[in-house]
């Protein structure tokens, strides 16, 4: 059951097939597809795999927080964002409630950003103690969630 609780599992598997679910039974068996919101899911897969990767390689330690980073990663996509793997869980939701046309799915999506949100603060008073001051002043340079924005 521990698989099951990994927020990937959730993101990629799980929400998909209850979305799923909810819109056959909510449409008596068929489901609306937007094929034009697909690339949206195919972006948040890949920026989350491959921001986790970078992540690994520059900074050591492990996916997730269970084993964080021995280094301050803020090159590449952490240069833009200081979350680019949740951003790209996000941005898979997002296209999959776009793609299904699904009230339920954006729901969803909505539920896991302000989830999200909350773990991230958490994430970083665990980074402050851990990397100290260049982690400050990483946090003063680069924004939480979006480029230039928030």
């Amino acid at each position: 059951m521990r698989f099951l609780r990994r927020t990937p599992v959730r993101t990629f598997v799980i929400y998909p097939l209850l979305v799923i679910l909810w819109e056959l039974i909510w449409n008596r068996g068929s489901i609306a597809i937007q094929p034009l919101f697909l690339p949206l899911m195919v972006w948040g897969y890949l920026q989350y795999r491959l921001c986790g990767l970078y992540r690994i390689k520059y900074g050591g330690g492990g996916p997730g927080l269970e084993t964080p980073p021995q280094r301050l990663v803020a090159t590449g996509p952490y240069a833009y964002t200081r979350n680019p793997m949740y951003l790209g869980h996000l941005i898979y939701l997002l296209g999959l409630s776009l793609t299904l046309q699904s009230w339920f799915g954006a729901a969803i999506t909505l539920a896991i950003a302000l989830w999200f949100h909350r773990r991230v603060t958490g994430d970083e008073k665990k980074l402050v103690a851990r990397l100290g001051k260049p982690y400050v002043d990483y946090m003063n340079s680069v924004k939480r969630w979006l480029p230039g924005l928030i």
